[in-house]
């Protein structure tokens, strides 16, 4: 099995779950939620991609995101 390597990193997911009121965050939590965080990012560029081609286009578009949000 190969592991994929994260894109994000783990300080800033840290950072959210604590601006979200956790007092302490484990280590363990930060990487679940930063392999959640980039799985839906992914779907959400992915369906981005596909309407910024349906539209005949090559660049993404905030509004191709928000409408990729939308439909998820």
């Amino acid at each position: 099995m190969v592991m994929k390597m994260a894109e994000l990193p783990i300080a800033p997911v840290t950072r959210l779950m604590r601006n979200a009121g956790a007092e302490r965050v484990s280590e363990d939590a930060s990487k679940a939620l930063v392999e959640v965080i980039e799985e839906y990012g992914e779907k959400v560029a992915m369906n981005a991609v596909s309407l910024a081609e349906h539209a005949g286009r090559k660049t993404v578009k905030k509004e191709d995101i928000t409408e990729a949000i939308r439909k998820q």
